[in-house]
């Protein structure tokens, strides 16, 4: 549905067919409050997704606010491939255990959470954001799965050698170019956007660390960013026990996940 669809269905109870097939749609009162005041902070550039509170990913309802980035469709392809590891680890071992960092609105692990078959997962989340992590737990109440929530910054805290995969979508944009993007991006939260003066710092910080906290042939999976991929392997060339192992292009032929296994 495009946003006027989405917009109409939301506030008139009804399907995007209804839009076109009746003829007897009126608005109540405070549904044309609604309306006005949407097309207001629309007009100011606020994400829809905002305004109506919420938003899908990978088939799945979401709430979101400022507090948290907006679900992009490219993340699908980390939780899809993440899946798929998932399926090829699980059976093999007595208690599989995830960990996403930076979870933002939670709809990575809840997304793994409520799309894998096995019941031998423990998923644990984090985000440096007390805000953040507020709206991911009612995201996991919502989609009614089990995830445990944990403030903290990256791996700070975390216990050593524990999971075997870590997820990320971390922040990627370059600080220079978020003030490029449509207006929209400023109502989004600039933690959850900004990478530093090259986009790449929060990778330094995670391919550094992430082999201390994952199992003997645990992995490593993350979303990044249009044209990062070469800095991105010159960091793992630093790494010994950490490499690359494969890299997955999205549906515009953009390589957006990569996956590194943990030889140590």
């Amino acid at each position: 549905m495009n946003e006027w669809e989405l917009l109409f269905t939301e506030i008139l109870g009804c399907l995007r067919y209804e839009l076109y097939l009746k003829n007897n749609l009126k608005f109540k009162p405070y549904q044309r409050d609604f309306l006005f005041d949407a097309l207001k902070r629309r007009m100011d550039h606020e994400p829809l997704q905002y305004i109506l509170g919420k938003t899908e990913f990978m088939g799945l309802e979401f709430k979101v606010n400022k507090d948290v980035f907006i679900p992009r469709p490219e993340t699908e392809h980390l939780v899809e491939h993440t899946l798929r590891l998932i399926s090829s680890l699980a059976k093999d071992r007595e208690v599989l255990r995830i960990l996403d960092l930076g979870t933002g609105s939670g709809c990575i692990a809840i997304s793994i959470a409520k799309y894998v078959s096995y019941n031998n997962i423990v998923i644990d989340a984090t985000d440096i954001s007390q805000e953040a992590l507020h709206i991911a737990k009612l995201n996991a109440q919502c989609n009614q799965v089990k995830i445990n929530f944990l403030q903290t910054d990256l791996f700070l805290g975390l216990k050593f050698g524990l999971y075997d995969i870590i997820v990320s979508n971390p922040p990627y944009v370059p600080s220079s170019q978020i003030g490029r993007f449509s207006k929209e991006i400023f109502y989004e939260p600039v933690i959850a956007l900004d990478g530093g003066r090259r986009g790449l710092r929060f990778f330094y910080r995670i391919i550094r660390d992430a082999h201390l906290y994952l199992k003997k042939d645990g992995y490593l999976i993350m979303e990044i960013g249009y044209g990062q991929l070469n800095s991105i392997k010159k960091i793992f060339r630093n790494i010994r026990n950490l490499k690359m192992v494969e890299v997955i292009k999205d549906y515009t032929n953009i390589d957006r996940v990569i996956i590194a296994k943990n030889y140590g």
